[in-house]
């Protein structure tokens, strides 16, 4: 598989959904594959919270592969041999983008507070920049999963003629109070600590001990993510060796696994970025600049595949099957797939075997 990494710079504003403006901006971005002699073979990744344009593949000294690497590759599901597959990192980020942190032009001082608030139709509108920079005006697909469905589902929206095919994965049609009230959690448990300095800190100050607020509000968005079944699986009562039972601070082996991975995302993502994407999730409402959810599903043209993941209790099934019951009753062409699983939200990262089909068979 051909992959390649590069970053696009833009010099023309970017119009803001808030009324601001971004100038100038820059956007990372992965290909994987080649682009056809007619560009008919292209298709748009859209990544999640914390992801980035890494989807696929290895870069060298990579311990890990990218994100949906068992979904996109040669002879692959996303076959890499047939389609030029664009993953780019949503602006507001900290791999690649320009988020909050980077300088605030034309003064050599970081953005911070300063960075305007983004929604996912901005996140879009850059990405759809970004295409046309490149030369391509139409996709075969538009593929992503939780805030990269949602991305999917705008482009659907505001863009009608832009994709043949949407495919998003747990995401929604709005984000809900059940939802905003665990990234609550995070945005205070960051706003709280000490350290941020009310985002008054130094560019990778958090590098070397990660920023308590990060891992704690991870903590919360983790639970959110898995689900009981996960857990009991994965974990059951098993208590860590070497801590005490009567230590007051001795820990389930569920307790090491959450202060293991959310340590180490405090070290890798930037506070800032995560206060500003979590804002464009609770924000996501796809009838926003429309009369109604009916008037902005009427205007999707695209055949629409929107699959979830029955224990996922952050994105509701019922809440993409709502979608698709509008299209249907429009005579919009849409499938809905409710897919068996234990592993709640995170599901669209972790058993791909379970809907790599579903996907294979809609881009043919």
């Amino acid at each position: 598989m051909k992959l390649e990494k590069k970053v696009a710079h833009f010099t023309t504003p970017l119009y803001l959904e808030s009324g601001r403006i971004l100038e100038p901006y820059k956007i990372s971005y992965e290909t994987y594959g080649e682009l056809n002699a007619d560009a008919s073979n292209v298709i748009l990744i859209c990544h999640a919270l914390s992801g980035s344009a890494h989807a696929a593949g290895f870069h060298e000294g990579d311990r890990k592969a990218g994100w949906w690497n068992e979904l996109i590759g040669d002879d692959k599901a996303i076959d890499t041999n047939k389609h030029f597959v664009i993953s780019t990192n949503v602006i507001g980020s900290c791999f690649g983008s320009t988020g909050p942190m980077d300088n605030n032009y034309p003064t050599p001082n970081p953005y911070r507070l300063k960075f305007p608030v983004l929604t996912i139709k901005d996140m879009i509108k850059a990405q759809k920049q970004l295409l046309s920079q490149l030369g391509i005006h139409h996709l075969k697909a538009i593929i992503g999963g939780s805030m990269g469905g949602m991305q999917a589902l705008q482009f659907a929206v505001d863009y009608p003629n832009f994709a043949d095919r949407i495919i998003s994965l747990a995401a929604t049609y709005a984000t809900q109070p059940w939802t905003i009230a665990f990234n609550k959690v995070a945005i205070e448990a960051i706003r709280r600590d000490p350290r941020f300095k009310n985002g008054q800190y130094e560019r990778e100050a958090f590098k070397e001990n990660g920023l308590d607020g990060l891992a704690i509000g991870r903590i919360a968005g983790h639970i959110s993510y898995l689900s009981p079944h996960s857990m009991d699986d994965k974990f059951g009562r098993n208590y860590v060796n070497n801590d005490g039972l009567f230590e007051l601070f001795g820990r389930y082996e569920v307790e090491r696994y959450m202060e293991y991975n959310t340590d180490n995302f405090s070290k890798l993502f930037d506070p800032l970025s995560y206060l500003y994407i979590v804002k464009a999730i609770n924000t996501f409402n796809l009838s926003r600049g429309y009369d109604s959810l009916y008037d902005a599903i009427l205007r999707i043209k695209a055949e629409t595949t929107l699959i979830s993941f029955k224990s996922d209790y952050l994105f509701f099934p019922h809440e993409m099957e709502h979608i698709d019951k509008m299209m249907k009753r429009n005579n919009q062409p849409s499938s809905y797939y409710e897919i068996e699983s234990k592993y709640g939200h995170d599901a669209f990262l972790v058993e791909i075997e379970k809907f790599s089909k579903i996907i294979k068979e809609k881009l043919k």
